[in-house]
């Protein structure tokens, strides 16, 4: 399923009847996110951080939508970085964008703005349709590239595009998975390195978010949306501790009660509010992963691993004292960031996200959320709503490597 830039939602006659109109909300009126005030984060506090290089990457930053998503990652007070160029559809939103940014240039559109022989990179915040549309315009004019998640949506040939794009181009692609700094799963990501997990026999992720109305959006592209199209923050408390993927999956939904999943009021044909995943992962065990927008009562980004050795809830357990003793030994806390980076929300991860895309640049090296990882996380997503709405159909799952096979 794809849609046009400007034309997505114009033919859908239930979802007009859901407020939405071309222009998302009045950008004055502000709205609760939730995730963002989750700031409180593990980070080793005596430490210094210690600049990779004293080079500014001239980035550009487009996207300032409800969640304000452009400057949410810090990039604008990274010491590595001089945002010389940002960009908006529409106007005031760009020049608050511009304001945050403490830059004088703007462009009416990413397609404008991406002509700019200037910048270096781009951090793309726009909506979650045109991420991966928008990621290969980047690229395809010889810049990296940052994505908000998920990598695309729903769309399993430009995920091939875009995995193409990164292989052609070489540059540097990284999706903004806020779980991948999430204190769980850092610690886990570095115990899961060392050997102390063994291989993970069975993981669990959920993302509940309840919303009886949507958080608004371009064109109301959330209207609606099917739950495994946005599968990331579930997904994410097992491909980004251990770099694996999903390889087969059953998925079932639940019909919601709710209007904006009556199929006649949303874009994607969608009656699903909650759909749950049973995984098989490339390591051999299974995963649970849930995302579900009609829950009330419960709201979670949250996920364990059960590994061979050991287990991680809200800390390592292990019944073998020598792991046991060796993970009491780790220092688990995340390192400094640059001064003038907060952590931010989501776990504390937004600084850690925008700092991994500017070193990882300044490195020459692949980031935490590659392209691999990112379409790993983000197709088993597609590929298990397929699964729902087949009734539970055992599906396989297409996969992604990096460094990409010769």
């Amino acid at each position: 399923m794809t849609f046009s830039r400007r034309s997505f939602l114009a033919s859908t006659l239930g979802a007009a009847s859901l407020a939405m109109t071309g222009r998302a909300v009045n950008f004055a009126q502000e709205q609760t996110i939730a995730g963002f005030d989750e700031t409180d984060t593990n980070a080793n506090k005596e430490a210094v951080w210690q600049p990779k290089s004293d080079r500014k990457i001239r980035m550009g930053i487009v996207g300032y939508g409800v969640c304000r998503f452009g400057t949410a990652f810090d990039l604008q007070n990274h010491p590595n970085v001089d945002v010389v160029a940002v960009s908006d559809l529409f106007p005031d939103r760009c020049s608050e964008l511009a304001k945050q940014c403490h830059c004088d240039k703007t462009y009416p559109s990413l397609e404008e703005m991406v002509k700019d022989d200037s910048i270096e990179a781009i951090f793309v915040a726009t909506d979650a349709a045109h991420h991966g549309q928008h990621c290969i315009e980047v690229m395809r004019h010889g810049k990296h590239v940052a994505t908000a998640v998920p990598a695309v949506l729903g769309n399993l040939e430009e995920a091939d595009q875009l995995y193409q794009t990164v292989k052609e181009t070489g540059l540097t692609y990284m999706m903004f998975e806020t779980t991948a700094y999430r204190d769980s799963v850092y610690a886990s990501r570095e115990l899961y390195k060392r050997g102390l997990f063994g291989k993970i026999l069975y993981s669990e992720g959920e993302y509940f978010h309840y919303a009886s109305t949507p958080i608004d959006s371009y064109k109301g592209w959330r209207i609606g949306l099917p739950p495994q199209w946005y599968p990331t923050h579930s997904n994410g408390f097992y491909t980004c501790v251990t770099g694996g993927s999903f390889t087969e999956v059953t998925c079932y939904g639940t019909p919601s009660l709710l209007d904006p999943f009556k199929p006649e009021n949303n874009a994607y044909g969608n009656k699903f509010g909650t759909e749950i995943a049973l995984f098989k992962t490339s390591e051999g065990g299974t995963a649970r992963m849930g995302v579900a927008w009609d829950c009330p009562g419960y709201h979670a980004e949250a996920g364990r691993n059960h590994g061979q050795f050991g287990t991680f809830f809200d800390s390592f357990q292990s019944e073998l004292s020598d792991i046991a003793e060796k993970a009491a030994a780790i220092d688990l806390r995340k390192p400094p960031l640059p001064p003038g980076v907060e952590a931010g929300g989501h776990g504390g991860s937004h600084g850690y996200l925008g700092n991994e895309f500017v070193e990882s640049i300044l490195e020459q090296r692949k980031p935490l959320v590659d392209i691999a990882c990112a379409l790993n996380t983000t197709v088993s997503g597609v590929v298990a709503h397929q699964s729902a709405m087949r009734d539970g159909e055992h599906l396989t799952i297409p996969q992604y490597v990096y460094p990409f096979e010769k």
